[in-house]
């Protein structure tokens, strides 16, 4: 589901287990994450934040900076580990792919 958020958006942890039905899973997404670095296609992990817009996830990529990088380069503003204006970019699942 992840490649489903589109450039320029991003989510969280906890929108998408919401969407998957276990509401209280953020921390299990999380995980998920930390292994989408490997996979074929990639997954576009630095999409997915925290439910504050916080990039807690940068420690998992190949360097610190590269999830911000990644972001910005798709014209999302971050300052301080955290997404400028989270709501306005934020993509939830349950809306845009209704069940």
């Amino acid at each position: 589901m992840c490649r489903e958020i589109p450039k320029g958006r991003a989510t969280s942890y906890g929108a998408i287990a919401n969407y998957l039905g276990a509401k209280r899973g953020a921390r299990m997404v999380g995980w998920a994450m930390n292994n989408a670095h490997q996979q074929n296609p990639p997954v576009p992990a630095h999409r997915v934040v925290n439910r504050n817009g916080q990039l807690t996830g940068k420690m998992h990529f190949s360097d610190t900076h590269q999830m911000e990088k990644l972001l910005q380069q798709e014209g999302i503003v971050v300052k301080n580990d955290t997404i400028v204006n989270f709501k306005k970019v934020f993509w939830d699942p349950n809306v845009e792919l209704e069940l």
